[in-house]
């Protein structure tokens, strides 16, 4: 069970690169303004969201196989934790129509709206970390 645990957090650290990276990317894209940078960023873009999805897979499929094996019924904690892994996904969805966006040239947001989306997964990955490792009676 270890080994499941083990690259459950290896999927996890590349997801969350991603997460962290991607709308750093769309900041800089959003203030590009020469084709060639714009091309840039859209390859970059893309090659980042593949990368990151497979660790989002990666994540919920191990994160599933020890949910099931380990912690069925889940305690409340877990819980609170899979509502904060089911934010995470639809923060990535967020990520994919902001990609299609800029691909499409029809990104409606300034840099400093994506300077303020990129915050969202870091105060997740605290409090999942918390609620992981403290794992509070609630």
């Amino acid at each position: 069970m270890l080994w499941i645990l083990a690259f459950h957090i290896i999927f996890m650290v590349t997801w969350f690169a991603g997460l962290f990276y991607l709308p750093r990317l769309f900041v800089y894209h959003a203030e590009a303004h020469d084709e060639t940078g714009v091309r840039r960023f859209e390859i970059m873009e893309r090659r980042l969201f593949t990368i990151m999805t497979i660790g989002a897979c990666g994540t919920v499929a191990f994160g599933l196989w020890l949910l099931f094996e380990w912690w069925w019924p889940a305690p409340p904690w877990l819980r609170l934790k899979l509502v904060c892994v089911a934010m995470l996904l639809l923060y990535h969805l967020y990520c994919w129509k902001f990609m299609w966006n800029f691909a499409h040239n029809r990104n409606r947001h300034p840099a400093k709206f994506y300077r303020w989306f990129n915050e969202a997964p870091g105060l997740l990955l605290v409090i999942i970390v918390v609620l992981v490792v403290v794992k509070p009676a609630l």
